[in-house]
C-alpha cells in the first residue's frame, strides 16, 4: 500500500503536477490545453527504500471550469494493487495552489508554489518537513515527462520517475 502511496505522489507532482505565475497568462492555458486528455504510462521510484519499484498509472486530464488549471483523475497500479489518484492544480491570484489526494491536512500533499515556462511546469511540494517539487515537461505532442523530488540537505533528489502516453485526445469536466 505504501508503494503505491508513494507512486500516486508522483501525480500530485503532476498535476500535474502548481508558483509564480509567468508573465503571459495565455502560455499557462496553452500548456493545460496540451494536458487535457487521457494518459497512461509506467514510472519508477529511483532513490528511498522502494528504490527500483515500478508502477503503471492511468490519469484524465480535466479542464478546471473556474480557473486555469488541471484535475488529473485516475489511478496508479503496483503488481496486483491499485489505488485511485487524484490531484487539482488551480490558478490562485497570482500564482497556483492545489493537491494531491487529500492535500497536507490528510494523506496528501499540498501544491503550494510554482510556474509554468513554455512546455513544462514546475510546481512545489509540501507535507509538515517534506519539501519537494515536480516537473512535469511536454517533451512530445503526445508524451509527458514527469519527475519529482524531494528536498535532501538542502538539494533536490529526484525520487520517482514517470513517461506518460497520450491515449486519447483532449476533453473538458463539462463533458463528463
Amino acid at each position: 500500500m505504501l508503494r503505491t502511496h508513494v507512486a500516486g505522489l508522483a501525480l500530485a507532482f503532476l498535476a500535474a503536477l502548481p508558483f509564480t505565475a509567468p508573465a503571459g497568462a495565455a502560455g499557462d492555458e496553452a500548456f493545460f490545453n496540451q494536458v487535457y486528455g487521457k494518459w497512461s504510462g509506467p514510472g519508477e521510484i529511483v532513490a528511498g527504500k522502494y528504490k527500483g519499484t515500478k508502477f503503471t498509472c492511468d490519469f484524465a486530464g480535466l479542464q478546471q471550469q473556474a480557473s486555469v488549471g488541471v484535475d488529473l483523475d485516475g489511478a496508479c497500479r503496483v503488481g496486483l494493487f491499485s489505488q485511485p489518484m487524484r490531484a487539482a492544480v488551480i490558478r490562485s491570484g497570482s500564482g497556483y495552489k492545489g493537491a494531491f489526494q487529500d492535500g497536507a491536512a490528510g494523506k496528501g500533499l499540498d501544491i503550494v508554489s510554482g510556474a509554468v515556462e513554455g512546455d513544462k511546469i514546475v510546481v512545489g511540494l509540501d507535507r509538515k518537513q517534506l519539501k519537494g517539487a515536480m516537473v512535469a515537461r511536454i517533451t512530445k505532442e503526445d508524451t509527458l515527462a514527469i519527475t519529482v523530488s524531494v528536498r535532501v540537505a538542502g538539494e533536490l533528489v529526484p525520487v520517482i520517475g514517470m513517461n506518460l502516453k497520450r491515449t486519447e485526445g483532449r476533453r473538458s469536466a463539462a463533458a463528463e
